[in-house]
């Protein structure tokens, strides 16, 4: 299935989680998809995310900053603005290390807006959505009231 390009207001909420959150350019995770109320991010391979560079496999860490990343991107969605955010609780559980040299896909999904709270939950996996990497569930307060929604 296709997806449809971004609007204009996605693809300013694109264009800022990629140039303006300094973590998400230093581990070259990119844009990868969104629908109405999730956001995916991919997060390729690269020397300086190795946990054991012995193994190949990607640090636990920058799969955390990963899935804290889609989950606030799909925040934003639902948001329809680049709306400030702040991670209060986020938990990653992690079922199975990733394929050695494997790009990693995180997904967020914001199941539940309150007018100072979103609630989130998604799953990183390495190329198969039926084995993850980790589960994750988190909760996001909104820094100003945001704009959508009142």
């Amino acid at each position: 299935m296709t997806q449809a390009p971004p609007d204009a207001a996605t693809a300013a909420i694109i264009q800022h989680f990629l140039t303006d959150v300094a973590h998400v350019k230093v581990l070259g995770i990119a844009y990868h998809g969104h629908g109405s109320d999730w956001a995916e991010l991919a997060m390729p391979f690269a020397p300086q995310q190795l946990a054991d560079p012995d193994y190949g496999i990607i640090a636990s860490g920058a799969i955390f900053t990963l899935m804290d990343s889609a989950a606030g991107f799909s925040v934003m969605i639902t948001s329809r603005a680049p709306v400030p955010c702040a991670t209060l609780d986020l938990r990653v559980d992690y079922l199975r290390a990733p394929k050695p040299g494997a790009t990693i896909i995180g997904r967020g999904q914001c199941y539940r807006r309150a007018r100072e709270v979103a609630f989130v939950r998604g799953q990183a996996h390495d190329g198969d959505t039926g084995d993850p990497i980790a589960n994750m569930a988190g909760t996001f307060m909104f820094t100003r009231t945001p704009a959508v929604g009142r």
